[in-house]
C-alpha cells in the first residue's frame, strides 16, 4: 500500500478533515504508541498503520478495504 492510498482510506472512513487529527492525535498502541503520522515519518507501511488505525477505531471487516470504485465507462 502507498502511502497515497493510506489517506485515500483515511478520508473515505473519516473525512478529510477529522481524518488528518485522528492521524496526528490518535495514539497507536499497537504501533508501539505512536500517531499514525508519527509512524508513517518513522517508515512503517502505511498498510500496518492504516490497519492499527482500524483496529482501534473498531473499522468493520468489511469497509477496511476501502469503499468500492465503480469503473469508469466510455
Amino acid at each position: 500500500m502507498r502511502i497515497s492510498d493510506f489517506w485515500r482510506l483515511m478520508d473515505d472512513e473519516f473525512g478529510p478533515a477529522y481524518s488528518r487529527v485522528l492521524a496526528s492525535d490518535l495514539v497507536l498502541t499497537g504501533l508501539g504508541g505512536k500517531t499514525a503520522s508519527e509512524a508513517l515519518a518513522r517508515g512503517v507501511e502505511p498498510k500496518r498503520v492504516w490497519l492499527a488505525v482500524c483496529d482501534i477505531q473498531e473499522v468493520p471487516d468489511e469497509r477496511r478495504l476501502g469503499r468500492d470504485v465503480k469503473p469508469k465507462t466510455t
